[in-house]
């Protein structure tokens, strides 16, 4: 896996909405994100499926509380507390009503004016199974075995329509995984 700097350029922002209270990581695989959080100086509460993946997170961010468990689970920060949740290519493994109850979820954890950073899998990812693969409903398919959803700048917008504000919305290409992959970075905060 390749460096993939993506959260500097917003971690002043994410500093200042997260303040001392918790923040938030869904899917923190190996930590690379937990540790640049956790380096900025916020007090990061990460998870992952994979208990591999949090062992890794756990060595490498002595000072993050890290677990494992389901994105489909309660979360291990209270509704209303983070000011900050980051969401970094964790939220595609559903189907589209499901993933909407996911992303409500993660509105009612942050607290009014909190802060998301996520990316999203986009429909143009094709080295990653944007193409070639089944389709289980409209851009979810059967990669490898596993469900995963891409999403084009309309499904972006219909997901974070409501009780959301959007501060940003870009398309990247990215080589974080050897090969190009293309995802929607988005910043939205919480409405009130």
């Amino acid at each position: 896996m390749l460096s993939d700097p993506w959260l500097q350029r917003w971690l002043p922002l994410a500093v200042t909405h997260a303040g001392d209270g918790p923040v938030l990581e869904i899917g923190c695989g190996h930590g690379d994100d937990t540790a640049v959080l956790a380096g900025a100086g916020l007090k990061v509460t990460a998870f992952d499926l994979s208990r591999a993946a949090v062992a890794v997170a756990k060595a490498r961010v002595p000072s993050g509380r890290i677990e494992c468990g389901d994105i489909r689970e309660p979360f291990p920060v209270a509704p209303g507390q983070a000011g900050l949740v980051v969401a970094s290519l964790s939220l595609h493994y559903f189907g589209w009503e499901e993933t909407v109850a996911i992303v409500d979820r993660v509105r009612q954890v942050l607290r009014p004016g909190g802060l998301l950073l996520c990316r999203l899998n986009s429909t143009e990812d094709h080295h990653f199974g944007a193409s070639g693969h089944p389709e289980i409903e409209p851009n979810l398919f059967m990669v490898d075995g596993d469900p995963k959803r891409f999403f084009d700048e309309a499904d972006v917008n219909r997901l974070f329509a409501s009780g959301w504000r959007r501060l940003s919305l870009e398309h990247f290409v990215t080589r974080k995984y050897l090969r190009s992959k293309a995802l929607w970075e988005v910043v939205l905060a919480r409405d009130a």
